[in-house]
């Protein structure tokens, strides 16, 4: 079985939200580099340094319920006092102090975009947690309603960041 085979025998046992938003990824980013049975994977799939799709998905009611599938990661030193407020902007965000990256949880890369632009205005005080809800809730809405675009949906609007890990200090 070539792996085109292998990909479309996964993707029919998916369920149809994140098996089409597999596809979208596939005809995007092309074929992924790891596939099982529960996740695809690219890596290095510019502007992201892993994109996953997974076949199970998560309710996520913000802003309205929807299921969330499909992680997208960046590496993003986030300051510690900023975690909590975070946290209250959307629980779909993904620190990860060690490793430098931040991931966004959604079921479009728009949102994931949108999510990680707002999530960097929280970071350097350019909007508050409840700016940044209003301002994604408005802009999804205009998007799904009436398509309408914003660059905070197709790009980062800020430089990308690099040696963003943090091993912490040894206490040995």
């Amino acid at each position: 079985m070539n792996y085109e085979n292998y990909i479309e025998n996964i993707l029919s046992t998916w369920k149809k939200r994140p098996q089409e938003g597999a596809l979208k990824m596939i005809r995007k980013y092309g074929y992924p580099q790891e596939a099982t049975a529960s996740r695809f994977i690219w890596y290095q799939n510019t502007p992201w340094k892993r994109t996953i799709v997974f076949r199970d998905t998560v309710l996520h009611n913000f802003p309205t319920p929807h299921v969330d599938f499909l992680t997208q990661t960046i590496d993003y030193r986030t300051p510690l006092p900023l975690y909590d407020e975070i946290a209250k902007f959307d629980g779909s965000v993904y620190l990860d102090r060690t490793s430098g990256e931040v991931s966004a949880k959604c079921h479009m890369e728009e949102a994931n975009f949108l999510t990680l632009n707002l999530f960097h205005e929280i970071n350097v005080g350019k909007k508050s947690v409840d700016e940044a809800r209003l301002f994604y809730s408005d802009t999804i809405e205009k998007f799904k309603k009436h398509n309408e675009k914003s660059p905070y949906l197709d790009r980062f609007l800020f430089p990308k960041q690099f040696n963003t890990a943090d091993p912490d200090i040894s206490y040995f």
